[in-house]
């Protein structure tokens, strides 16, 4: 007897006990006997739901019937995790691998987009998950400050598409602006939430000699202007002085207090290293002065970026982060830098993905914890093995690919943890990647959210339904593409995406995340 013939004998034996018309097909979809946790209103019980029109139709203890069932029982209901940094986006294979990993909704908002309606337009009815992103100012500035600069049909500028771009030079990186090219950029941030950007990409670690503290100010005063919010990577990474991790912090909470706006200090640990304990207590203080801000944690004590990230220059890498050449890895051939790698790669393929040592583990768990910071994966590009070649297509093999693995696992890894190394609360590290999310982007402007994050009556019905014992990733530095396991079910707008453990192929749920679109 298979499964599923198994569960609607239960559910007609439960229709005889309670009187329920057992073939009733009132749902589109009814999960049954799931323990639901909902971190909004803190439901822990086991529960059946039915799903209707892409929605939370019902949440009950009696007997409901669908067209389609799945059986939860020993597994938990949660809400669909939300990613609020992704750098994969818009790549069939990323989404695969963040779908495995219990992910509904990544959001590219740290580097962001340009075009923000181009990028739109591309991802409109062949996204598997819901999609959106911020308007970058990186890719305002290569805009201005590269007189070269031109795009082919259909490209954006963000860091997974650069493939598509023509004479892209990373200008915006090293480049000191005029004022009246920093009026240009900002012009052209403005632009891109007025077409519907979630809020401004704002990374002065990766242009630390070349934005002036003008353009982040000028990216606050526009989020507040918009009541967004913007996305930071802080502009130094380091624990000494004079260019410790929390100045970058400092300087965009000041703004933040002076024009508005919210904040999201995006993978803290990763700037603030053995200060993150400082910094969590900062941005605590401030949100209780009426700040919105909120700290993102990625899971892991290493990161991925660009060999030429200005934070892994030697004099600041080595000096103030503590680490050495050895401590970065080319993501291409998997092999350790040597000084002499370090500056080959620089003036020949700066752009070369690595993974690089930070934060410790004990900064990083007390971080991931802690009651007020969320979880984002940061979840790099994957290459491949063969030519280094940034990897895109669905059915691309796992083993055939090199990459950071929290593109694959990083919520899984968060559940293993709770249950491994009693980490925190389940209900903390399920809120932590659903609702905490969800309500800082209603907060700020992006009112899709309010119907995101919650188990409830009325609600998006984005699910992921996991198995708390067994949940696990399996993604590692050597093999960064293998998917998590444990999470046999995720649900996109009411339709099942993953099942069995298995992404169904050519299903595309997923709707835009967008604020709205001024003209």
């Amino acid at each position: 007897m298979d499964l599923s013939t198994r569960f609607r004998i239960i559910v007609i034996l439960l229709a005889v006990l309670t009187g329920y018309p057992a073939h009733s097909k009132d749902y589109d979809l009814v999960i049954l006997g799931g323990s639901v946790m909902d971190p909004e209103s803190g439901l822990d019980a086991v529960r059946n739901v039915g799903i209707k029109d892409g929605k939370i139709a019902i949440v009950t203890e009696a007997a409901i019937g669908g067209n389609e069932l799945i059986d939860a029982s020993g597994h938990i209901v949660a809400p669909g995790f939300i990613d609020t940094h992704s750098h994969n986006v818009p790549t069939p294979f990323g989404q695969k691998m963040a779908l495995r990993d219990g992910v509904t909704t990544p959001l590219e908002l740290e580097f962001g987009v340009l075009p923000v309606d181009l990028w739109y337009d591309s991802m409109a009815g062949k996204s598997q998950t819901n999609y959106g992103a911020s308007a970058g100012l990186q890719g305002a500035r290569e805009m201005v400050l590269n007189p070269k600069y031109k795009t082919i049909d259909g490209a954006t500028i963000n860091d997974v598409e650069l493939g598509k771009q023509t004479s892209f030079d990373m200008a915006w990186s090293k480049t000191v602006a005029t004022d009246e090219q920093v009026e240009q950029i900002l012009s052209l941030v403005d632009e891109g939430l007025r077409q519907g950007g979630l809020g401004i990409g704002y990374t002065p670690g990766y242009m630390v000699f070349g934005v002036s503290s003008q353009e982040g100010i000028g990216a606050q005063k526009l989020a507040g202007k918009y009541g967004r919010f913007v996305a930071m990577h802080g502009r130094f990474s380091g624990q000494q002085p004079p260019t410790d991790g929390l100045l970058g912090t400092l300087q965009q909470l000041g703004a933040a207090a002076t024009y508005g706006g919210g904040v999201i200090v995006q993978h803290m640990t990763a700037q603030t290293l053995s200060e993150t304990q400082a910094a969590q207590a900062l941005i605590d203080d401030a949100a209780a002065k009426g700040i919105n801000v909120i700290a993102e944690i990625y899971a892991y004590t290493y990161g991925a970026t660009i060999v030429a990230a200005d934070y892994l220059q030697p004099d600041n890498y080595q000096r103030n982060m503590g680490h050495d050449y050895g401590d970065i890895v080319n993501l291409t051939n998997m092999q350790p830098l040597t000084k002499e790698t370090y500056e080959q790669l620089i003036k020949t393929a700066p752009t070369t993905n690595v993974t690089f040592e930070n934060a410790s583990k004990e900064d990083l768990y007390r971080a991931l914890a802690h009651p007020t910071s969320i979880i984002g994966s940061d979840a790099f590009p994957y290459v491949s093995k063969a030519d280094g070649t940034f990897v895109q297509a669905w059915n691309t093999p796992v083993d055939t690919v090199n990459g950071h693995p929290r593109g694959a696992g990083t919520h899984a890894r968060i559940l293993r943890l709770v249950r491994e190394e009693d980490l925190m609360p389940l209900m903390l590290a399920i809120s932590k990647m659903s609702y905490m999310p969800a309500k800082f982007l209603q907060e700020n402007g992006v009112e899709q959210m309010a119907q995101k994050g919650r188990i409830q009556t009325g609600m998006d019905a984005d699910i992921t339904i996991f198995n708390p014992d067994t949940v696990k990733d399996n993604a590692t530095p050597q093999a960064g593409g293998l998917p998590s396991t444990g999470i046999p079910y995720v649900i996109v707008n009411g339709t099942v995406v993953v099942k069995n453990s298995k992404v169904l192929n050519d299903v595309f749920p997923g709707q835009p995340i967008r604020a709205a679109v001024k003209k």
